[in-house]
């Protein structure tokens, strides 16, 4: 099959896409052929995303939901307004999270429950409102997780937490939903140039110097960019990952394989 084929006449709802690697996987999947539910809480960002996967022509614009996952309201209402305009879904990609910095000493229980809410929960909500539909196409999922959730590290204590639980819900969704032959995997990426870490606390020359001992903490000698990623993703949501479900693949430049003195 042609590249641009991959994805032809699929479905799918990607949060998070109004930056990173959820902007990155929108166009990529755009590209290769699907039709898109795209949501995340800067409307410009998220309408300026939409532009580039149109590329166009509007009939390929995707719809575009301004959303905020921690209101159980607008959870809903994403799976609602994708299925009104498409009329079935065959793709849930959960991209949306956030980073907080903090130690088991000054971690609040405030940004554990954000970090939770956010990560976890969030992700819970959406995909119970959408396995029925994923059932009927026999679609799949694909979590966003980390390299945090498979190895410990560090300063980022409710981050690391939520994602070990994103990993262990990918396994135990898809040992549920395999009778239904709906996949679901995971993708766990190192060090990626987005907005994550800034908008976690990292200051412009602490972001500088995080990005360059990244040479030295991911065996590839870099950070990864989030087309890497969506590279991942769109494979897993393909027929080409036909055979791969409860997997959790990282996508790190090596990083999970170290063990960095």
């Amino acid at each position: 099959m042609s590249a641009t084929g991959k994805l032809a006449g699929k479905i799918a709802i990607i949060t998070g896409a109004s930056s990173g690697i959820g902007a990155a996987t929108a166009l990529l999947f755009s590209r290769y052929g699907a039709s898109l539910a795209i949501t995340g809480r800067n409307v410009e960002n998220l309408q300026a995303v939409a532009e580039k996967c149109a590329n166009g022509n509007v009939a390929n614009k995707p719809l575009t939901i301004q959303a905020d996952l921690n209101n159980e309201l607008d959870t809903k209402r994403i799976v609602d307004e994708t299925l009104k305009k498409y009329g079935r879904l065959d793709i849930l990609v959960n991209n949306a999270g956030i980073l907080e910095m903090g130690t088991i000493q000054n971690t609040t229980l405030e940004q554990f429950d954000r970090v939770m809410n956010t990560n976890v929960r969030a992700i819970y909500h959406l995909t119970m409102l959408a396995t029925p539909h994923l059932i009927e196409s026999k679609g799949n999922i694909i979590n966003v997780s980390s390299v945090n959730g498979i190895r410990s590290f560090p300063g980022v204590l409710a981050y690391n937490i939520s994602k070990a639980a994103v990993d262990q819900m990918t396994r135990c969704v898809a040992l549920e939903l395999a009778d239904k032959q709906v996949r679901v995997n995971s993708v766990n990426p190192g060090v990626v140039v987005t907005e994550l870490q800034k908008r976690g606390g990292f200051g412009p020359e602490a972001y500088v110097a995080f990005l360059e001992r990244s040479k030295q903490t991911h065996a590839l000698g870099r950070p990864g960019q989030p087309e890497e990623v969506a590279a991942t993703i769109a494979f897993l949501a393909s027929e080409d990952a036909s055979f791969i479900t409860g997997a959790s693949l990282p996508v790190d430049g090596g990083r999970h394989a170290m063990c960095p003195r």
